[in-house]
């Protein structure tokens, strides 16, 4: 059973409509059994443990990097993988790269300060912990993958304690947060 005192928490780029629903569906093809638990998204910060008093303080940070950020456009295109390191599959930004990794720099202080375990590379998973095969697979038929979106903010997310990532807070650049 979870610490009531603490949360898991993550921040992301949400993947929008219908893209975000179509990957996760594309996932769940592949039979990973996370993709019915995490919506699509590119990672700024990933799931880390916060005690629950410090949850205003991150909501605070940010709202304040959000109200410094501008708009941005995310191409996703083709397949990329990180194998042999970590056995994950994932959409490839074309575009909106070096403004994922400004936005996880700003994101990653404050309170939300921690070292890296692995360089900052924004992507979009689409497969994880699956055997060679099936990874492959997944590889192949995503290779030809395109989609462009707009990124207008950043989400909060948090893992309930029946295994789902939801959204807590939107963080619209130049704007005001929302509940999700």
């Amino acid at each position: 059973m979870p610490d009531a005192e603490e949360r898991t928490i993550g921040v992301a780029v949400a993947v929008p409509d219908p893209y975000g629903p179509e990957l996760q569906s594309r996932r769940a093809s592949f039979g990973d059994p996370l993709a019915a638990a995490i919506p699509a998204h590119i990672t700024l910060v990933p799931p880390t443990r916060v005690p629950v008093l410090m949850l205003d303080d991150i909501d605070r940070h940010l709202r304040g990097v959000a109200l410094d950020e501008r708009p941005f456009r995310i191409h996703l295109r083709g397949t990329g993988t990180f194998r042999p390191v970590s056995p994950v599959v994932f959409v490839a930004l074309a575009e909106g790269i070096g403004d994922c990794e400004r936005l996880e720099y700003k994101v990653r202080r404050g309170p939300l300060a921690a070292p890296r375990l692995f360089p900052y590379h924004p992507h979009v998973t689409v497969a994880h912990h699956l055997p060679d095969e099936v990874l492959d697979q997944a590889f192949k038929e995503l290779a030809a993958y395109e989609a462009e979106f707009p990124v207008d903010g950043l989400s909060l997310y948090e893992h309930g304690v029946d295994g789902v990532w939801r959204p807590r807070w939107h963080f619209p650049f130049g704007g005001r947060a929302y509940r999700s």
